[in-house]
């Protein structure tokens, strides 16, 4: 069975995070490149483990590479005033946003050792938080055409991803107990017609955070058949990102 290492960097700024991703990326391709011109075939252990991240970011709208700045409903300047930042980013998709009481999941994963189909990944992907929904008696599901999972009409967790030689990175933002208020700001991934949810909506209360991750990589687990193992650091953490380990040891020890 293959293993994905967890790391939880609690709650970290976007652009240093996106770098991170960008240089966990790397080194899977790296690794993979060198294996090919060796002309090795892949064997378990060889290389590095996947890795999937937590976090939860400051607030800040991102717009996908495809995306409308249109979408955007405010100012620059108006961004200030609600503790905003505006990026645009290398992912797929069109402008969402991130801030606290959204857990982020980033898997970097190479899907070469999976399967090597990018609707598939984004329909797990999807399945991952339908299944965690459903522990809080939520029925989610898909609407055809979109991309994410919806309660009705209601979008719960958005989705973008970008992937180089089927590595992956970027991936869901899952509304938990997210101020929905900040989506006013924005026209959600491109579409007019729909509404955005929370867990915490839903159900009328706050949301255990740590219960919900525990959900997650449940089923992450099952849906990718994998075994998660939480990992104290990663390679980059020790070197050009140490400042991030601080918040994920601090976040682990919560």
């Amino acid at each position: 069975m293959k293993t994905v290492e967890l790391y939880d960097l609690g709650h970290a700024p976007y652009r240093p995070v996106w770098d991170l991703q960008t240089s966990i990326q790397q080194r899977l391709v790296d690794e993979k490149l060198s294996r090919r011109k060796k002309q090795e075939l892949y064997k378990p252990g060889d290389e590095s483990n996947d890795v999937l991240l937590f976090v939860e970011h400051p607030h800040v709208y991102t717009l996908g590479k495809s995306g409308d700045k249109g979408h955007l409903l405010k100012g620059m300047a108006e961004l200030s005033n609600i503790d905003a930042e505006f990026i645009e980013i290398d992912r797929g998709g069109d402008i969402t946003y991130h801030g606290p009481g959204q857990i982020v999941g980033y898997p970097i994963l190479d899907l070469d050792r999976y399967f090597t189909d990018i609707h598939k990944y984004l329909r797990s992907l999807e399945e991952v938080i339908i299944r965690t929904c459903s522990e809080y008696g939520i029925e989610a599901g898909r609407i055809e055409g979109l991309t994410g999972v919806w309660v009705g009409e209601q979008k719960i967790c958005a989705m973008g991803i970008r992937c180089s030689r089927w590595v992956t990175m970027h991936g869901f933002a899952f509304n938990v107990n997210v101020d929905l208020s900040y989506f006013n700001h924005i026209v959600p991934c491109g579409i007019t017609d729909k509404e955005v949810t929370s867990l915490e909506d839903l159900l009328g209360h706050r949301v255990d955070e740590s219960q919900v991750k525990e959900h997650l990589r449940y089923y992450f687990e099952d849906v990718f058949n994998v075994s998660i193992s939480k990992v104290d650091s990663l390679p980059e953490l020790d070197d050009q990102f140490s400042y991030l380990k601080k918040s994920g040891k601090k976040a682990a020890s919560q």
